[in-house]
């Protein structure tokens, strides 16, 4: 007979499936330069604009790569994530220190000044991660787009479908797959960590009351005076690769071989030897993980796209578009 276990991985297995061909329906509507004949220049506006803040401030590289993730596991890519609201994604705990929304303000004030109503917040989400991936040493590649904005944002949803940093390899992986992604494309996007910081609040569980033992020493003393039990402060931050925190490379996971991960959820990829493997080719070189890190990227851009004359192209990404009534008849 089979067990509990078992009849969960096919039914998982099924799913995948399922949800990958669900994907390749709706990415068939998604095209490369989209906006060739109605905004030609949507793609460099809005890397015009990732420039800039990258630029400023380092911190919105990474931003901007966590944003399309975390809009992309919540209804899909729909740029829901950038909806304000007393219950919007955005007030979810796993999305409090979410940035880059002012980026994408930037970038979507010109579209609107030049191709008013064409470029969705959707898409220009999708062109900034991959410009951020691009500014920091990581490989380009080619966005199709055409995707619509949703116009509902609920923190709930957020809350549930979202991986918490404390999830094990199997919970990960599950969460994974229910979006259409593999084991592999997990590991492979975890490496966006290459190039993020973390706040104290995160970490702290590995750190107090007792350290956890697959936790590099140095780096726990490390941890710990930046995060005291005592009076530690949760907006402080620190990088996820202390190595070379500003360049989009393999370094992520050359750290965890060293016991140098800092979240939970990227030490055991190293721990689990059913992601031991991956995670040791990922190492390999940086142009091998650039490349795959590309690959998973594309793929995740296309969860549960709304095409066509679903949803609508927001005329300011933080608020959906006000209902028009029609003319009263004489």
């Amino acid at each position: 007979m089979e067990s509990a276990a078992g009849r969960t991985q096919r039914a998982l297995a099924v799913w995948l499936v399922i949800a990958q061909l669900l994907q390749i329906v709706a990415a068939q509507d998604l095209q490369v330069d989209f906006y060739g004949g109605t905004c030609p220049s949507a793609e460099k506006i809005v890397r015009d604009a990732v420039e800039a803040a990258v630029a400023k401030d380092h911190g919105n590289a990474p931003g901007l790569i966590r944003l399309h993730f975390h809009d992309c596991f919540v209804r899909g890519c729909d740029a829901s994530v950038l909806l304000d609201g007393p219950k919007s994604e955005k007030v979810a705990s796993p999305n409090f220190s979410l940035r880059g929304f002012e980026v994408v303000d930037a970038a979507k004030a010109e579209l609107e000044k030049q191709c008013p109503g064409i470029v969705s917040c959707a898409d220009i989400l999708a062109f900034a991660a991959r410009d951020s991936i691009e500014l920091t040493g990581g490989k380009r590649w080619e966005v199709p787009a055409g995707r619509r904005d949703g116009n509902v944002s609920i923190n709930a949803e957020a809350e549930a479908m979202l991986p918490s940093p404390q999830l094990n390899v199997q919970q990960l992986t599950d969460s994974f797959t229910r979006k259409g992604l593999s084991q592999s494309d997990m590991i492979t996007l975890s490496g966006a960590h290459t190039i993020g910081r973390i706040h104290c609040s995160t970490v702290v569980a590995r750190l107090y009351p007792e350290t956890d033992p697959s936790l590099d020493e140095d780096l726990a003393v490390q941890l710990k005076t930046l995060c005291p039990q005592v009076g530690g402060s949760s907006s402080s931050t620190f990088n996820l690769d202390p190595t070379t925190p500003e360049l989009f490379d393999n370094m992520y996971y050359s750290n965890l071989f060293s016991g140098k991960g800092v979240l939970q959820s990227d030490q055991i990829l190293f721990e689990s030897w059913s992601t031991k493997l991956p995670t040791m080719f990922n190492v390999l070189s940086t142009t091998s993980f650039t490349s795959s890190f590309a690959d998973s990227m594309l793929t995740m851009s296309q969860i549960e796209v709304k095409t066509g004359s679903e949803g609508e192209i927001r005329r300011n990404c933080r608020a959906v578009n006000p209902v028009v009534e029609a003319p009263s008849p004489l």
